[in-house]
């Protein structure tokens, strides 16, 4: 559907690259200075550790005793703990001693999400490091945020559901109701439909969080959508869905009933837990394949109704911005996509020799059937491995050997889903769509490797 607008529009979503630069910038600065980090800058050998690294290490070596001890600062998610010159000498950490039993990871670990500047805090996001990201599975405390209004705080004992309209009786469910009803769990990516709005008309962010970083992958458990739905029953003539969030922002969207009943679910859990309150706890719509403000968080109403609602996200927001002036509306589905992760942006090849390029691909489409990959820029394109599972709607990992001869590289992946969709390059998308529009950028990425091995941003076509 086209809903006519001016074609001087502003963009949808108010942003000031220079702002996200130099956030990145900061996170780059204290990356570039940890030998356990792909963007570390120094040498590998430890006389050249960043400042607090060598201290220790200088500590223990004055030392020269057997149960030495030091540590590092802890990482979030850690506790800091002293460390042995030793592991086999000394005792370790006690069973559930320390961790309240719930654990932690290795202080050593150190992969967060990064926010980029925005006005407040409350409407903004937060980037999973694609590029230290292992298989497919993003770990919940690194899945990517979008919020508009923060994040609830709500009492899962408290919180209802209620579904009405054109259904043949109103209801409200409790957790506890839904939790009754046969479970159902499904590896799925999310995405931002704005991932990468930033590169439309030049390269702007650095690093692979910053230019990909609004998609990841989890387990999500829960409920059909069409259980809930039978259970209030559809009337004839019901054709689109309404979905309410509980958040301050009072988050809403259209879906189409075919979809709601085809393989939308009501998720509690993720990864093997519950939901986390960042990601819509208790219960969050998870509406596979579509863009990630679609899977309401925190969700609390659904209303049946005979056509959509036309509310502001779908209207004022999260539509694309045509060349001659009309959006298009309600553009749900994102399209196949693939970014290589490894070598990408600001990380440095220390020397020529054999490197594995490793990356991800996705479709809101399907299945991902193929990988290609280039160290030329497009000249000769050989097939990746891709790594199971392969699943629909789901990050799939892909490979590929790489001999690097030390000369100037451009490497790209374009990836194939089961519909015969092939990932286009940024330039044919400009071309079709010009640059009034932010969102659905699914272009080839390339990275440029330097005679030096520096890794940069670049757009090559």
């Amino acid at each position: 559907m086209n809903k006519s607008r001016s074609s001087k529009q502003p963009f949808s979503i108010k942003i000031k690259p220079e702002l996200l630069q130099q956030q990145e910038q900061h996170f780059l600065e204290v990356e570039q200075q940890d030998p356990q980090s792909p963007y570390f800058r120094g040498q590998s050998d430890e006389t050249k550790a960043p400042p607090r690294r060598r201290f220790m290490l200088g500590a223990i070596a004055s030392m020269g005793v057997a149960g030495a001890q030091t540590a590092f600062a802890a990482s979030p998610g850690s506790k800091e703990r002293p460390v042995p010159s030793d592991a086999t000498k000394t005792q370790g950490v006690g069973v559930a001693t320390d961790d309240g039993g719930y654990g932690f990871r290795s202080q050593f670990e150190t992969e967060v999400r990064t926010r980029y500047a925005t006005k407040t805090t409350e409407s903004s996001w937060s980037f999973t490091p694609l590029q230290n990201s292992m298989g497919i599975i993003t770990p919940s405390g690194l899945h990517y945020e979008r919020h508009h209004g923060g994040i609830a705080t709500i009492d899962p004992s408290k919180h209802l559901l209620y579904v009405h309209g054109m259904v043949k009786q109103a209801k409200k469910f409790s957790m506890s109701d839904i939790k009754r009803y046969p479970v159902v769990s499904r590896i799925m990516f999310l995405e931002c439909s704005g991932n990468g709005l930033t590169e439309w008309a030049k390269p702007t962010l650095k690093t692979v969080q910053g230019t990909h970083g609004l998609t990841s992958t989890s387990e999500w458990t829960g409920v059909p959508l069409s259980t809930i739905l039978n259970e209030a029953g559809l009337r004839p003539g019901a054709k689109w869905l309404l979905a309410e969030g509980g958040d301050a922002a009072v988050m809403t969207r259209s879906i189409p009933i075919e979809k709601a009943l085809k393989d939308c679910m009501l998720a509690y859990g993720q990864n093997g837990e519950a939901i986390r309150p960042e990601q819509g706890y208790p219960v969050r719509l998870i509406v596979p394949g579509y863009e990630g403000n679609m899977c309401i968080k925190w969700l609390r109403r659904l209303e049946v109704s005979d056509k959509p609602f036309m509310t502001r996200e779908e209207t004022a927001k999260y539509t694309d911005l045509l060349p001659d002036g009309t959006a298009l509306q309600f553009s749900f589905g994102m399209q196949p996509k693939s970014v290589i992760t490894y070598p990408s942006g600001e990380m440095l090849l220390q020397k020529p020799g054999f490197y594995e390029i490793t990356g991800l691909a996705w479709s809101g489409q399907g299945t991902i059937t193929r990988v290609e990959v280039t160290a030329d820029g497009g000249k000769t394109w050989h097939d990746a491995v891709l790594h199971g599972p392969v699943l629909p709607i789901c990050h799939t990992r892909f490979s590929l050997p790489w001999e690097w001869d030390g000369k100037e590289a451009i490497l790209q992946s374009r990836c194939t889903d089961d519909t015969g969709y092939v990932q286009p390059t940024i330039k044919k998308l400009v071309d079709e769509r010009g640059l009034s529009s932010v969102y659905h950028l699914n272009g080839i990425q390339s990275w440029k490797v330097a005679a030096t091995g520096e890794v940069s941003n670049v757009h090559h076509y």
